[in-house]
């Protein structure tokens, strides 16, 4: 098996808090990879730590064969990273922050102009490339970021929460292309608590829960016998025995 992401005893503490645990992952290429958990389980911490965002205080971090902290350059020229709260250049307008990104990668001009055009396109943002940023809308920001992510055609995709707060039309135009990019052999990695999503579009998941990795492998293998990636979720995190709600009983029905 091929390896895109390979991580051995990372650990990151902010004071007092452990957020990440010492964990072990090995994601392969080629496969789109979903890394599930409830709020506050490590996810983003992991994969700010993984894309070279953050130091880890513990443990080594390899993507595509080159170690993220000794040779960042190289593993940054292989990657693209959609993080969660992008940043963007908002006095740009949507086609000047791909020019300006292509350009800091260091890809020919007429190349740049030929990809932003193409990625404009399909991401159903042309009638908006002359646009500032700061007008977008959530899910538009979310299309340009996921268009500067994969404008120099990155082997390995990183994406925290990519669906977060977009609407149902912009969803669908980012599965499509990530669905496409995949294809072609690339690596998609991306965070998310919405298992039926995950269960939808990946076939290799990560399960975390409290800054560990409760199980990793194939869509099949982490869902077992349960009859929904779910239900293995909520058994995995330990939430298989939530109450069920009995102790409100004085809640409904208007009463006081």
């Amino acid at each position: 098996m091929d390896e895109a992401v390979r991580v051995e005893g990372l650990w990151k503490r902010f004071g007092e808090q452990i957020a990440v645990s010492g964990i072990d992952l090995v994601l392969p290429a080629g496969k789109f990879i979903g890394l599930v958990g409830p709020n506050g389980a490590g996810k983003t911490t992991t994969l700010s730590m993984v894309t070279g965002l953050l130091r880890p205080d513990q443990g080594s971090v390899h993507v595509v064969g080159h170690d993220v902290w000794r040779d960042p350059a190289e593993v940054k020229a292989r990657i693209g990273v959609l993080p969660e709260g992008l940043r963007l250049f908002e006095r740009l307008s949507g086609r000047e922050l791909l020019e300006y990104t292509g350009r800091l990668r260091g890809l020919p001009g007429e190349e740049v102009d030929k990809r932003a055009t193409q990625l404009l396109d399909v991401l159903d943002l042309a009638g908006s490339q002359h646009k500032l940023v700061v007008d977008y809308s959530t899910g538009m920001r979310k299309k340009i970021g996921l268009a500067s992510a994969l404008l120099h055609n990155p082997e390995v995709l990183f994406l925290d929460e990519p669906f977060e707060g977009v609407d149902p039309v912009s969803a669908q135009t980012i599965r499509v292309v990530l669905e496409r990019y995949t294809a072609s052999g690339a690596t998609v990695v991306f965070s998310s608590h919405v298992m039926e999503l995950v269960e939808s579009l990946c076939d290799w998941v990560a399960v975390m829960a409290a800054g560990r990795i409760r199980a990793q492998g194939t869509l099949e293998e982490v869902r077992g016998d349960a009859t929904s990636l779910q239900d293995a979720f909520l058994e995995l995190v330990g939430a298989g025995g939530l109450q069920d709600g009995s102790s409100l009983d004085w809640l409904g029905g208007g009463a006081r």
